[in-house]
């Protein structure tokens, strides 16, 4: 095979798209490419015989000089100066970053190194903006972190300290229409009972809708009984559907699904309040579940005023009712099925909706089955140890460490006969429970004072009494409480602020269970 000719040879070398030289043992350049001259601003002929040294920047000449003797006593070919940062020198004295690769060349009498050179300003340059583009990601990602840590404190204050007020203004109003007997004053407190109960459930939705934007509510899966959470609905909705003249049917169900219970009893507190809102007096409302495929069919009936084909699309849409007007006065504020959505989602649950207008609304949400399929149902509450006092007035132990709802629930208890102690802590009701005996009952705010839990306070009096103190634990979050809390027949939980109505209600239930 012929050899090249030097022409040719040179020809292909100009042709490389990278700068190329060929260098001696002293490091003189015996050769250079055109892309040598181009990328150093050298003329041809002045690169040719300067020692390669002169190409880089004056700080790197001397070790330059080590490495290349280096390199000449064990040639092989490498990228030079590997993991460091290396620079090439214009002839006007501008640095730029480069790339070497060294070859080792065969020739008579001589040792050559050729070396490829190759200027990576622009990858250099792009690496340097996705580091900046990374850290400023970063730095985005740790501020939404710290509001989204900030939004969760002010949600668990906002869930605390902003039902405390209503939760007061409540009962006063309960207190007031048990002592007032002028009928313009009677009409005045009902009015403000409206107005209060308008801003509870506005402010309950808001928060709600805020806790869920703002990542603040984690699931927490495991299987439970439908049935328990069906009872504790049927409690719940009995009279509210009673005072709408409404008939609630709640049917029995011994299955198990799989999911978040709190979160699946608050979209189906939703879905009921709906279906009771939107059905006339004479209507009823029924609660069944149907077994279908691998998971369980949880339907909420209703015979209410139903739902046009072109209004389904929007139902989930904040502050759209149904048939209301915008502005006009209304039972609620169009927030309950854009939070049933949220959850719906944010459970990887189904929910589906059927709706004929003027016969009603059936919403089925699907839940997957549980691991057992079926859970044991619980055994029934034996008796309380608790008993009516001698007087026959139930005693009463309030803890409540906020003074203004402590003093307008006494009050409350105590115009309904009920003989109240009131306190504000662990300790204070510890020492009542010593100085008066076992209640017949304990009220007890979940968060208190000192970061005490009403939890807390419960399992003290239950270990210090040696009996299971009946108790309703009044809290602004009940979905956090629930998740944590073992199913108890001794125990009810009432999401702040409650009326004086539904707060007697409990009371009465709960004793004479």
């Amino acid at each position: 095979m012929q050899s090249l000719s030097s022409e040719l040879a040179r020809s292909i070398l100009d042709a490389a798209p990278d700068a190329m030289i060929i260098i001696d043992d002293s490091g003189t350049i015996r050769f250079a490419n055109r892309q040598v001259s181009s990328l150093f601003g050298y003329g041809h002929e002045e690169i040719v015989g300067l020692a390669v040294e002169q190409l880089m920047p004056e700080r790197f000449r001397s070790r330059h000089i080590e490495h290349r003797h280096d390199y000449s006593e064990a040639q092989r070919p490498r990228a030079m100066g590997e993991g460091l940062g290396l620079f090439g020198r214009r002839l006007d004295g501008s640095e730029f970053p480069v790339e070497i690769s060294l070859s080792p060349i065969r020739a008579e009498n001589q040792r050559l190194v050729a070396a490829a050179i190759r200027d990576v300003s622009d990858r250099k340059r792009v690496e340097q903006e996705l580091r900046t583009a990374r850290a400023l990601a970063d730095e985005a990602r740790e501020s939404a972190d710290r509001a989204n840590q900030a939004k969760s404190r002010f949600l668990a204050t906002a869930s605390h300290d902003l039902r405390q007020p209503l939760q007061t203004l409540a009962l006063l109003n309960g207190i007031l229409r048990r002592l007032v007997q002028e009928p313009s004053a009677l009409e005045a407190l009902s009015q403000q009972e409206q107005a209060i109960g308008a801003m509870t459930r506005l402010l309950g939705a808001l928060l709600d809708i805020s806790k869920l934007e703002s990542g603040a509510i984690k699931p927490e899966l495991m299987d439970f009984r439908v049935g328990t959470l069906f009872e504790g609905l049927r409690r719940e909705f009995t009279s509210i559907a009673a005072s709408k003249s409404l008939e609630l049917e709640v049917s029995s169900c011994e299955e198990s699904v799989h999911s978040d219970p709190a979160l699946v009893e608050q979209i189906m507190k939703n879905l009921l309040s709906n279906a009771i809102k939107y059905t006339l007096p004479g209507g009823s409302v029924l609660l069944r579940a149907r077994p279908e495929a691998n998971a369980l069919k949880v339907d909420v009936v209703d015979t209410g005023i139903g739902i046009a084909p072109d209004q389904l699309g929007y139902i989930y849409d904040e502050f759209y009712q149904v048939g209301v007007l915008t502005n006009s006065a209304s039972e609620g504020y169009g927030l309950g099925l854009s939070i049933v959505q949220r959850l719906v989602r944010l459970l990887n649950l189904r929910l589906e909706v059927t709706s004929e207008v003027g016969k009603g609304s059936v919403f089925s949400l699907l839940l997957p089955r549980g691991g057992a399929q079926r859970v044991a149902a619980q055994p029934p509450a034996t008796a309380s140890a608790a008993r009516a006092s001698p007087a026959g007035r139930p005693r009463v132990l309030l803890v409540e460490d906020d003074s203004g709802v402590r003093d307008a629930t006494r009050m409350l208890l105590n115009v309904e006969g009920y003989r109240v102690s009131a306190v504000a802590s662990r300790e204070e009701a510890l020492r009542s429970a010593r100085e008066e005996g076992a209640p017949d009952l304990l009220i007890t705010d979940y968060h208190l004072g000192n970061g005490e839990l009403g939890t807390e306070v419960l399992a003290a009096l239950r270990e210090n009494l040696r009996t299971e103190v009946k108790a309703v634990l009044v809290t602004g979050d009940t979905s956090t409480v629930v998740k944590h809390m073992p199913h108890d027949p001794r125990l009810r939980i009432a999401s702040k602020p409650i009326d004086a109505e539904r707060l007697l209600t409990v009371l009465k239930e709960l004793l004479s269970a």
